[in-house]
């Protein structure tokens, strides 16, 4: 397919990376129209993009739309995504607006292409931390079937925003200077230190917060599969890349590390890091920039019955966000890689 028109609404970490990845992939597109708020130039990997204000009409003659806005920066595609989807424009929402709704397929493509099937011409993103933990559940999950599994994640930065990085880094300077470190972005200083909450409080789930909340919704939707147990603690780290989760895992039936190994070894988007002896294992400062999530420290978990335990670690910005939309679109048109 040649002469897709493009939209990307949002230039802030993960439209700037969409941006990226559409040239990188060669994805097929004649024209990509970035919109904000606000009209202005905006230069991304040496290329300069006029912006346009966000609009119904903005979104005429484009065959893919990309909302762009992170877990913090609602509200865009509430505004226009189904109006475009009106205009005839397919919308892939990285925003959790509506990921539970029953119109709108909830897809990483790698894990659940099937459920673009008779899709209404919106698709949504899942979030993060739920993408890069169901890249090595899903293939598991598929090839042997998981009862239960609890994630405790360790979460970079970045996913706050642009304005997290910044604070981390100022906090970082001020501390090597012997000065005070200033908490804006955060509750608390994020410099040297974890913070487990992320999101606010879920009325529905009392005492979880909503990214907890997202992991266990999210897995039973991706992953078809509503009796499936999930439990999460989500905690914000001094990263400032790249997400990583310590997983356990009860399968219906016994597997062996090896097995496991063997499952991942093949699954696309996958790789397998697993190396303890010497020290080899996922770290989000080397899955930090890939399209792949690492995999790693796969071993028995005898706390459970046919118990697992492993580590993973990927780029939320890139597949945690950009690529899987991407990606979306790409198996849409048929041209995924």
């Amino acid at each position: 397919m040649s002469g897709c028109k493009v939209g990307i609404v949002g230039i802030g970490a993960v439209g700037t990376e969409m941006v990226k990845i559409l040239r990188q992939r060669a994805f097929p597109a004649d024209e990509i129209r970035i919109m904000a708020r606000t009209e202005r130039d905006e230069e991304v990997a040496g290329e300069v993009f006029h912006v346009v204000p966000a609009s119904p009409e903005a979104f005429d003659g484009l065959d893919y739309a990309f909302f762009a806005g992170t877990e913090g920066a609602k509200g865009a595609s509430q505004t226009y995504g189904w109006d475009a989807v009106s205009r005839g424009v397919v919308v892939i929402d990285n925003g959790d607006d509506f990921r539970m709704d029953d119109r709108v397929p909830l897809v990483i493509p790698e894990v659940n292409p099937e459920a673009l099937e008779n899709h209404q011409g919106f698709i949504a993103n899942p979030n993060c931390s739920t993408i890069i933990a169901l890249m090595a559940l899903g293939p598991l999950h598929k090839a042997v079937g998981i009862k239960r599994f609890i994630a405790s994640t360790y979460q970079a930065v970045s996913g706050t925003g642009r304005s997290a990085i910044i604070e981390l880094e100022k906090q970082v300077q001020a501390y090597a200077a012997d000065k005070e470190l200033v908490s804006e972005v955060y509750p608390h200083q994020i410099a040297f230190n974890v913070l487990p909450q992320i999101g606010g409080l879920k009325d529905t789930m009392p005492g979880y917060t909503s990214e907890e909340a997202k992991m266990l919704f999210e897995a039973k939707k991706i992953l078809n599969a509503p009796d499936i147990k999930v439990s999460s603690t989500c905690v914000r780290v001094p990263v400032f890349n790249g997400h990583s989760e310590a997983i356990n895992i009860e399968f219906e039936r016994p597997v062996s590390p090896e097995e496991a190994r063997e499952i991942l070894s093949g699954a696309p988007g996958v790789t397998v890091v697993d190396d303890v002896a010497n020290a080899q294992y996922p770290l989000p400062l080397n899955s930090s920039g890939q399209d792949n999530v690492q995999v790693g420290r796969i071993r028995p978990d005898d706390s459970a019955e046919n118990g697992l335990a492993l580590f993973v670690a990927g780029d939320n910005i890139r597949k945690g966000a950009a690529l899987n939309a991407i990606q979306i679109a790409e198996k849409l048109i048929g041209t995924g890689k």
